[in-house]
């Protein structure tokens, strides 16, 4: 099951590379293995970052993917879509991305300020690195 698993990991990461790729930066334009990468390149007018892309797609249900890696690409969003998810995931991760970067140029504001329906909002996240709140409690006695 590895070679089929691995296989379909390629296939979904190509499917995905050729539909966003219509719409946004895509610095390596070969086939791709398990990973693509696309960047906020064609944003840049708006102000709308990796970053804020990141936040929004949590209000679509989607958990970011990894942002700022690779180095070398400016702005870039490392997207690995595994071996089980099924084309309609995709499509639905797709279809977000593609309404993300149409709200980053009709109302960036929505972008810039998401998440939106989370219980917290936008943490400063250099405060956080710089002076945690950790806690910490004695388990409970088994």
């Amino acid at each position: 099951g590895l070679k089929s698993a691995t296989e379909l990991a390629v296939l979904n990461a190509n499917y995905m590379l050729a539909r966003l790729g219509e719409h946004w930066h895509v610095p390596y334009r070969q086939t791709c293995m398990h990973e693509l990468i696309i960047s906020d390149k064609n944003l840049r007018e708006t102000h709308v970052t990796t970053m804020d892309i990141a936040k929004r797609l949590i209000d679509y249900g989607f958990h970011a993917p990894t942002v700022y890696f690779p180095l070398v690409v400016k702005g870039a969003m490392l997207i690995e879509p595994t071996e089980n998810e099924s084309k309609a995931t995709l499509d639905q991760f797709c279809d977000a991305m593609e309404a993300i970067r149409n709200e980053a140029h009709t109302d960036p504001d929505k972008v810039l300020g998401a998440p939106h329906h989370t219980r917290l909002r936008r943490l400063d996240e250099t405060r956080a690195a710089r002076t945690p709140i950790l806690r910490w409690t004695e388990p409970a006695a088994s």
